[in-house]
């Protein structure tokens, strides 16, 4: 009877402890967003392709689809760098009021200025230097106020990757993307030009192995003015400027550890006799992974060869 109640007592204990330690794990789980309740009412339409509404004039309840390009994905917002973020933070209060005021869409927008710029908190980001390379860019110089940090950086989505992406992959699909958006969207080209956009696979057709190079390599590494002191480069430069020497990524001096690579550089450049080590955890790039051993192994060998042909000729000669 004893081992009966001893067994039951263990059994019971265990049982327990598992029911408490799924508590805490489904605990642990659940992520409560800061206005995520409030941010709700706005979700409930803007955050499905349709919408439903009281029609007051007929008495019924009418179901509308939503205007695609106002349909916000919610999964996306909360995992933004805005996550914490009212939607009255940045649009008006008046939206609370359902129907909206027509009047309403043409409320001026923020910009990343407003909100970041003169701010010590966010410093390390640098929005100034990256507003003065804006201003100079390409982007800013031909299209002026048509053109702003939304058109790259969706605030409903925007967050940071390079910085904390370790994956490099992940960084250049996702960076490639912010240019594909415009220059491989037709309908969002023509929102800032009337001209027709160009195909990217053809004024690249000089690029050799094109498709090795657009899954490895960001666009802006080509097609941007390095700024050591930045680690994102957004003076974007004209086409006639954009690299198309080999040698500027493939040699020992590789301007992708001033670009792509920058955020890794607090690795050793010099790696198991490796020139930018960095790169080798991802890639192996010809001509900027030389490695020190090899090539001082290759000049001794190729010294014996000529002296070996020199003595042949040395003994050639004497025994004439």
């Amino acid at each position: 009877m004893s081992r009966f109640v001893a067994k039951s007592i263990v059994i019971g204990v265990i049982s327990l402890w598992m029911i408490v330690s799924a508590s805490a794990s489904n605990a642990e789980d659940t992520v409560v967003f800061e206005n995520a309740e409030f941010n709700h009412q706005c979700f409930k339409c803007h955050g499905q392709k349709t919408y439903h509404y009281f029609n007051e004039a007929s008495g019924k309840v009418v179901k509308e689809r939503m205007n695609p390009y106002f349909v916000m994905d919610s999964i996306e917002f909360y995992q933004s760098n805005h996550k914490s973020f009212m939607c009255t933070d940045c649009h008006s209060s008046d939206y609370e009021n359902f129907p909206h005021n027509g009047e309403l869409r043409m409320e001026q927008k923020f910009n990343c200025m407003d909100c970041h710029g003169g701010d010590d908190t966010y410093a390390q980001y640098q929005f100034e230097r990256i507003e003065e390379e804006f201003q100079a860019s390409v982007h800013s110089t031909k299209h002026s106020d048509e053109f702003t940090c939304w058109m790259c950086h969706n605030p409903h989505s925007y967050k940071i990757n390079a910085r904390n992406n370790d994956n490099i992959n992940d960084v250049i699909v996702y960076d490639n993307n912010i240019c594909l958006s415009c220059h491989a969207n037709l309908d969002k080209y023509q929102l800032i030009s009337d001209l027709t956009n160009p195909n990217v696979l053809v004024t690249h057709e000089w690029l050799p192995n094109q498709a090795l190079h657009f899954s490895k390599v960001r666009c802006i590494e080509c097609h941007t003015e390095i700024d050591k002191e930045m680690l994102i480069a957004h003076k974007v430069q004209v086409k006639e400027k954009a690299v198309r020497r080999c040698v500027e990524c493939h040699s020992q001096n590789s301007l992708l550890m001033a670009t792509l690579y920058k955020f890794e550089t607090a690795e050793k450049r010099n790696k198991l006799g490796f020139f930018n080590a960095t790169i080798l955890s991802d890639h192996y790039i010809i001509g900027a992974n030389r490695n020190y051993y090899l090539n001082v192994a290759s000049l001794i060998i190729f010294g014996f060869v000529l002296l070996g042909i020199t003595i042949h000729a040395i003994i050639r000669i004497m025994t004439k």
